[in-house]
């Protein structure tokens, strides 16, 4: 958090990619995919500014998603 003086931390962005969405649907593919590089592999919450509760969901989803074999 920034005091007055305009030192300390900054304040942390929130996602875009999540706004307004309760919860995370495994089989909406295409949204899955903004949270995966074109590896297949899950972009740090730091880059998509997932909370922690949001990153757990979406390292959950991924994994299925592999083991299924829709994505690499």
């Amino acid at each position: 958090m920034r005091n007055d003086e305009g030192g300390g931390l900054p304040l942390r962005k929130r996602s875009r990619h999540l706004d307004g969405v309760k919860e995370i649907n495994p089989r909406d593919y295409d949204f899955i995919r903004k949270f995966m590089t074109e590896h297949g592999k899950i972009v740090p919450a730091r880059l998509t500014g997932a909370t922690a509760k949001q990153q757990r969901e979406i390292k959950r989803i991924v994994r299925r998603l592999r083991v299924v074999g829709i994505v690499p």
